[in-house]
């Protein structure tokens, strides 16, 4: 567990080190594009890593007080970085990125829930279809049991 907190925490201050030394010389914000994906990817691992199911080892006080100081660290360079993108490339560009970001992860939710609905549905008929068939043939060999039995 502490391993993959690790990395998400590695990836995330990669991440910061590549835009800060990036975020001078780009002419537009599609040059640190790939930082700020791994930006938000490093915080996602790390948010996963701490909401996860907490194993014995992780009452300690040492694992505990590292998590939260990460936690802080990582909201305090998100913050930096935030500001620094907004005097670069003006004041609410961070705040659009956000925005954008969140719209796209909500339109791809409700595109699979729509799926998911999909095939449900698709399942629902195919399984009304199985019946249909079932009892149509279990008609038809009780109608030629009947009538081998009374032309018998």
């Amino acid at each position: 567990m502490i391993a993959e907190t690790l990395a998400g925490i590695a990836l995330f201050k990669s991440a910061v080190d590549g835009i800060k030394s990036a975020i001078n010389t780009a002419n537009d914000i599609s040059e640190i594009g790939s930082y700020i994906d791994k930006l938000f990817e490093g915080e996602k691992q790390v948010q996963e890593q701490r909401n996860k199911k907490a194993s014995v080892s992780s009452f300690d006080t040492g694992n505990v007080a590292r998590e939260i100081i990460d936690a802080r660290l990582a909201a305090e360079q998100m913050r930096e970085i935030a500001t620094m993108i907004d005097l670069r490339f003006g004041h609410g560009t961070w705040q659009s990125i956000l925005e954008e970001r969140n719209k796209r992860i909500r339109e791809m939710k409700e595109a699979e829930a729509k799926l998911k609905a999909q095939k449900q549905q698709q399942l629902e008929e195919t399984i009304e279809i199985a019946q249909i068939a079932l009892a149509v043939v279990f008609i038809l060999g009780l109608a030629i049991t009947i009538i081998s039995f009374v032309t018998s």
